[in-house]
Order: C-alpha cells, then sequence, then structure tokens
C-alpha cells in the first residue's frame, strides 16, 4: 500500500521531508518508525491525515504519517 510520510524538525536530519513509500497490509505507525530508524523513546506527536494517532494504529492505503520528535524548552 503506498503510504506519505512527512518528518519534522530533527527528524530530517540525514533523512528527507516528505517521501511516499510502500508498506505491506497491516503496518503499524510503530513498524514505520524503525524502519527509519526513528527512536520510539523520542516520538512525540504522531498523526495520520491530521489526526492524532498512537503507536499502534495500523496505516491504511492513501494515508499521510506524520512524526514529530518530542519538543524542549521552556
Amino acid at each position: 500500500m503506498r503510504v506519505t510520510v512527512k518528518l519534522f524538525a530533527s527528524f530530517r536530519t540525514g533523512r528527507f521531508e516528505i517521501e511516499t513509500g510502500d508498506y505491506p497490509p497491516g503496518t503499524t505507525v510503530a513498524d514505520v518508525a524503525d524502519a527509519l530508524k526513528l527512536p520510539l523513546s523520542e516520538l512525540g506527536i504522531m498523526m495520520i491525515n491530521s489526526r492524532h494517532v498512537k503507536l499502534e494504529r495500523v496505516l491504511a492505503e492513501g494515508d499521510t504519517l506524520a512524526l514529530f520528535p518530542l519538543l524542549g524548552g521552556g
């Protein structure tokens, strides 16, 4: 299935900003993060089609997944 992945902030370093790729049916947000070697402990906001989701959410054909790292500051 075709899924578009958007990376933000430090997740783009050495990777990409937006990329569309093929993933097998049943792929979760965590599976995509693992494939991109993104530490799960550093994942902050995860959205599919502009809606907040959790790591275990299964992607569907045509979805757009946006991954943001944890934000720090104060």
